[in-house]
């Protein structure tokens, strides 16, 4: 049984895709070549050095070999892995079926693959800090080998997908775990790196403590209800010194990192009523099931969702004028780097 990783686009725009339709798709532009009739490297080389005349040698290459696999080399009974881009989770699947061409697309998706979710929405969490960096791979499309992965993701699929235990987490033996692999996206491990910190130090309602901090940078001034019931809101925050002017906003907060479903959403907007609040906010920082975001969708100018990514983002946006007190807490610090380039 092999692992690879399969993205869903560079913003995880095609995740819901995906997900709804038990499919994985090859997702380059214009690659409408059905790649089983291709026999060698060579001749995908040439179909996509025809298609993207622009495009460096070296960065074709790169291409060809994310993509010649997925026709060629996944077998049924593969697992896929698909790390989430829209929320802090990642999904595996089962190959169940070919590989399919698609020659008339719609485009990008002329190649394709049936799969089987077998684990939906795993927080980050989860998974040894090595896999994370695996998984943080600029690769589109990938075998997934690193530490041992094949053995580790087995024995969490036997356990439930439960977190890996430390001990199985040191059983790595290919790449040590502090050791960040040349094709590591090191944003996103600074994020995830960022995102444990949090967890550790705003455990539970000291989340909401921290919202209620990057509110106040925005402007609002608020009312953070104590520990416990907290009657449908755990922060109220209105514009202006006093906190009188609009928007109201009435927020929910829930730190747990399984993710949230459709009811606790509900309740809030029933609390958006009870405390005359214009307008609401749900962070989740496990993010939400399944359609969730989706079928709130006809509450765009009443509610917003923040998964663990919004709420880091919003973080990154205020951060400088924070309380000094609570960046004490969660020091972090801006660094430039060279972005990365195709060859």
């Amino acid at each position: 049984m092999a692992i690879w990783l399969i993205r869903a686009g560079s913003h995880g725009e095609y995740e819901q895709k995906f997900i709804q339709e038990n499919r994985v798709y090859v997702t380059w532009d214009g690659l409408d070549v059905d790649l089983a009739k291709l026999k060698q490297r060579a001749d995908l080389t040439a179909a996509m050095t025809e298609r993207y005349p622009d495009t460096k040698p070296r960065a074709i290459m790169n291409w060809v070999s994310q993509v010649w696999p997925f026709a060629h080399e996944i077998k049924k009974g593969d697992l896929v892995v698909l790390p989430l881009k829209t929320q802090p989770a990642i999904y595996i699947g089962e190959v169940t079926g070919d590989y399919q061409p698609a020659p008339g697309g719609p485009n990008p998706f002329y190649h394709w693959r049936a799969v089987k979710w077998i684990a939906e929405g795993v927080p980050r969490s989860n998974f040894g800090k090595d896999l994370l960096f695996t998984f943080g791979a600029f690769l589109t499309i990938c075998r997934v080998q690193r530490n041992n992965a094949e053995q580790r993701i087995a024995a969490m699929r036997a356990n439930g997908w439960k977190p890996e235990t430390a001990a199985a987490t040191t059983k790595a033996t290919t790449q040590a775990t502090d050791e960040v692999a040349e094709d590591t996206d090191l944003e996103e491990l600074a994020r995830d790196q960022i995102a444990d910190l949090i967890a550790a130090r705003f455990k539970g309602h000291g989340l909401t403590r921290l919202v209620e901090a990057i509110l106040q940078a925005q402007g609002y001034t608020t009312y953070r209800s104590p520990e416990g019931a907290d009657g449908g809101a755990d922060i109220l925050a209105g514009s202006g010194p006093l906190g009188f002017g609009a928007p109201r906003l009435c927020v929910e907060v829930k730190s747990e990192s399984a993710p949230i479903g459709r009811e606790p959403v509900d309740k809030l907007l029933g609390a958006m009523t009870k405390f005359n609040a214009s307008e609401g906010l749900f962070v989740a920082w496990g993010g939400f099931k399944g359609n969730v975001q989706k079928e709130l969708a006809t509450q765009f100018f009443r509610l917003r969702l923040w998964t663990r990514k919004e709420l880091l983002e919003q973080l990154f946006e205020q951060y400088d004028r924070l309380d000094e007190d609570l960046k004490a807490e969660l020091p972090l610090k801006r660094v430039w780097m060279v972005a990365a380039q195709e060859e």
